[in-house]
């Protein structure tokens, strides 16, 4: 029997149950993400595409999946890239939860 390709889009979820559609090949970025979705692994998520995260609140999940965009949009531009905006106020937050991703593009 053939197995189905893996759907173009993830699920994240964060810890107050936000859920974010995000396109699987931008997520890739995250090493964390890469590795649950990854059909060898044997986990939940590579099945369902649902990642949840009880440790990244809703509006830091939000600006993450930005980044993931942002880099997905801009990866191959050599110049001309705008900054991304960043709240002062989700700036340790947001470093937690690059490190707790694997952010270290």
């Amino acid at each position: 029997m053939a197995q189905n390709a893996p759907s173009e889009y993830i699920t994240l979820v964060s810890s107050d149950g936000f859920e974010f559609v995000v396109l699987r090949e931008a997520a890739m970025i995250s090493t964390v993400i890469k590795s649950m979705i990854d059909p060898r692994s044997g986990f939940k998520e590579a099945i369902t595409g649902v990642c949840r995260f009880q440790e990244i609140s809703g509006p830091v999940m939000e600006k993450a999946v930005e980044y993931f965009h942002y880099w997905y949009r801009n990866k191959d531009s050599s110049e001309g890239v705008q900054d991304m905006d960043i709240p002062v106020e989700f700036c340790l937050e947001l470093l937690v939860a690059a490190d707790f991703l694997g952010l270290d593009t």
